[in-house]
């Protein structure tokens, strides 16, 4: 579907200096990178169509990209024609989806991201040693149910704080709490203190579930939102960790908020009387979808760009390993996923 256009925003005077406060890191992780270059590598090697089920990542514009150079996505397994190759997607799936394209003969090529998939092992531990799992998540979300699905006799999903006052438990000696990897830190550590209260016994992962990514991402906009009086995140509504980028830039100052997928979706009026604009962009956001909305800033006189650094990553993960020789058989030279794009790394 061809982008719409809006108006060039106009360059109105506000009181004070008209600035953009970057927030980094932003943008593509090293998960999301893998699963995109692991759907072109499939393409590249085995040809269109590649079927891939449900989206790769959260992104509408990742998503258009990737059906434009083959890619076909799905919702179910049983969709796909018999014998073809589909791809799991960065949150990964249940092991009754894994038998499902078995059965069917399909040639399933695994993008789940590695952070996800150490939860879905957590799960399958905690399952055999006869705990009970409260999954703090939201229901329905893919990754939710793929790491359900490991465990399915074993898990109660949380969907919030709130939920944590009311959820029963069979033996409180012996509950354990996981995570969504995309949620708000601040929100899930809520909702595990009120667990703590019910359950004093509950136990934690061996490790924080929440990804670094994610982490990173909330910490870059609660010191941009501080100066801000309007952030701009860009990101899918159904990106989860995109949406709670501005629900963290709301809690720690920022006046007004507001997720775009492209900059043609940033309203005039957003920017009456503001002076400093918070961006950032969710961890499946490719970097040129930001440099179109500071352009579209830079026009209506947002030409001043300071970034906000908080931290820094060179994480990588292989590509699965059916994508790490090409076509003749010899090592493929992205067999180690490309680094998340930053601002100087197009893709």
């Amino acid at each position: 579907m061809p982008r719409s256009r809006a108006a060039r925003l106009q360059n109105n005077p506000v009181d004070g200096h008209k600035r953009v406060l970057l927030a980094a890191p932003r943008g593509y992780c090293a998960g999301v990178d893998r699963a995109v270059v692991a759907v072109e590598k499939a393409l590249e090697r085995y040809g269109a169509p590649v079927y891939v089920r449900k989206q790769i990542v959260h992104n509408i514009h990742v998503v258009t990209e990737l059906e434009e150079k083959g890619a076909i996505f799905v919702e179910e397994v049983d969709e796909v024609p018999t014998g073809a190759h589909v791809v799991f997607s960065a949150h990964g799936v249940s092991p009754a989806v894994v038998d499902a394209a078995s059965d069917r003969g399909l040639h399933a090529i695994d993008a789940t991201c590695p952070l996800v998939t150490k939860v879905h092992r957590e799960a399958v531990r905690f399952a055999r040693d006869d705990f009970e799992i409260l999954l703090i998540g939201h229901e329905g979300h893919e990754e939710v149910e793929g790491t359900a699905g490991h465990a399915p006799d074993r898990v109660t999903i949380v969907n919030s704080p709130d939920e944590a006052d009311t959820v029963v438990v069979k033996d409180p000696s012996k509950v354990v709490w996981l995570s969504q990897t995309t949620l708000s830190v601040d929100e899930t550590m809520e909702t595990v203190n009120r667990l703590r209260l019910r359950f004093p016994d509950l136990q934690a992962p061996p490790s924080d579930d929440i990804c670094y990514a994610t982490q990173n991402r909330q910490v870059a906009i609660k010191k941009v939102a501080v100066d801000a009086d309007l952030v701009i995140v860009v990101g899918s509504s159904n990106s989860s960790n995109s949406v709670r980028l501005v629900e963290v830039a709301l809690e720690y100052g920022a006046k007004a908020a507001y997720r775009v997928d492209y900059a043609e979706e940033i309203k005039q009026e957003w920017l009456d009387g503001v002076a400093t604009v918070g961006v950032t962009s969710g961890a499946s956001v490719p970097e040129v979808l930001v440099r179109e909305v500071l352009e579209a800033l830079d026009a209506a006189g947002y030409g001043d760009v300071e970034e906000i650094r908080t931290a820094e990553e060179d994480l990588m993960f292989s590509l699965p390993k059916e994508l790490r020789q090409d076509a003749s058989g010899q090592r493929d030279a992205r067999a180690l996923g490309g680094r998340a794009a930053g601002p100087d790394t197009p893709r």
